[in-house]
């Protein structure tokens, strides 16, 4: 631990533990390695200016998530919940059903779980708990719980991120979370349905089909929105993020123009917590910028390889051990530094291994977002005790069978490569 490189993780850690940053820990450690090693300290502000300005694919993130916010901020949110509702809320446990079925079209227009969580959490709770339909504890799990979606299905800032390691197509990356999303909507609703008659959940009266047409009318606009997105990606017209920027501009049109429901006011704080928001995921990337040329001159990563070649690992016994490794990290580290810093130690050896790149970032992807909502760390588990007032462990003991679907999931999405690979081999994509 006495070397330069032990002494750079001990500074990170500490740093963090004292409250810091993890984005500003990981540069002050990583400066603290550049002094002890008797490099030039300049080399952090190089690789940081270099990582940030030459990586066009990083103007999405601020894009995807202005554009989460805009919709949050309109009644695009409200009108799909009425849409999800004539769909499903005629079955037993119906409005639990709606909540997955708004977090998966949610999902093909913001790209991050806590834009799901925090612009449909509030509005969801209230729905499911009024007159005691359902206990304010699994109301809140279960928003939780289907926020993962939301980085699974495309557009995905997760994916995006991945991409910027590890140099994969963002395109064929956001089509091969389609199924992979679907099939964890699936798992959850599954679990909702058994509940549901176990505990005898309330069944919602039906809307009648004639108020269809007009509510999905209404809706429509806001449906249109995955439709605009993906088609301009596949269909040639715009890059993944040219394509976040059509996003932004389309939900803002539709947020002022057709459903008139903007406020200047509420505008600008949309304006302001998208620039909060970017700028602290913009030091994260900044920290790792930094902190992944240390591991690189380290060699870390031809080190790592060189061990897991000596445990002579097949690509499934690989996977499956990186599945328990993030799993393990999820509970106590925010899933975008899991990304930024543990993902490309990984990357040669599963290159190596013969492992797809896009269909490691899946796994990856949805290693990181189970995260969410594992304790102890489980951000989306705070959000939604922050937002409901419901105690944080009732929250954890209902979203349990919620969890152990997800993982069921998982291990389908890690042991059948094609049901990833299937929709990007479809658009042509070569592996």
């Amino acid at each position: 631990m006495t070397s330069p490189f032990g002494l750079c993780i001990l500074a990170i850690v500490t740093l963090s533990l004292l409250g810091l940053p993890i984005g500003h820990a990981m540069i002050a450690g990583s400066i603290f390695y550049l002094l002890l090693a008797g490099q030039d300290l300049s080399i952090a502000a190089e690789q940081l200016l270099n990582g940030m300005y030459t990586n066009y694919v990083i103007l999405a993130v601020p894009l995807f998530i202005l554009a989460a916010e805009l919709m949050n901020i309109g009644s695009m949110t409200e009108r799909l919940l009425r849409f999800c509702d004539a769909l499903v809320g005629r079955f037993r446990g119906g409005l639990a059903q709606v909540n997955i079925v708004q977090s998966v079209i949610f999902a093909g227009m913001s790209g991050s779980a806590i834009a799901d969580a925090a612009g449909t959490g509030r509005m969801m709770q209230a729905m499911m708990t009024t007159d005691g339909k359902y206990p304010p504890s699994f109301a809140a799990a279960l928003t939780a719980a289907s926020s993962v979606i939301g980085p699974i299905i495309p557009p995905s800032i997760p994916m995006v991120l991945y991409a910027l390691v590890s140099d994969a197509s963002i395109g064929f990356l956001f089509l091969a979370g389609v199924v992979p999303g679907l099939l964890m909507a699936g798992a959850q609703m599954a679990i909702v349905a058994a509940t549901a008659r176990r505990r005898n959940f309330p069944v919602e009266p039906p809307v009648p089909l004639r108020r269809l047409p007009g509510i999905t009318w209404r809706a429509l606009p806001a449906l249109m929105m995955p439709v605009v997105l993906l088609g301009g990606i596949y269909g040639g017209a715009t890059t993944p993020t040219e394509a976040a920027a059509v996003a932004a501009a389309y939900a803002l049109a539709i947020s002022v123009l057709l459903y008139r429901s903007v406020s200047l006011r509420a505008f600008y704080s949309s304006l302001a917590y998208s620039a909060r928001t970017t700028a602290s995921i913009g030091m994260l990337i900044a920290g790792a910028l930094v902190f992944n040329y240390v591991v690189t001159i380290e060699n870390i990563p031809e080190t790592l390889k060189v061990l897991l070649s000596g445990w002579n690992l097949s690509p499934l016994g690989f996977l499956l051990l990186v599945n328990v490794v993030l799993l393990v990290l999820g509970c106590l580290l925010e899933g975008t530094a899991i990304l930024l810093i543990v993902v490309p130690v990984l990357i040669p050896t599963a290159k190596a291994l013969g492992i797809d790149m896009v269909h490691f970032g899946v796994v990856v992807v949805v290693n990181i977002m189970l995260g969410l909502i594992t304790p102890p760390y489980g951000l989306l588990l705070f959000i939604m005790n922050n937002i409901t007032g419901v105690p944080l462990r009732d929250i954890v003991r209902e979203c349990m069978p919620f969890l152990t679907a997800l993982i069921v999931a998982l291990a389908l999405i890690t042991l059948l490569p094609g049901l990833v690979l299937w929709l990007p081999r479809l658009m042509g994509y070569p592996g």
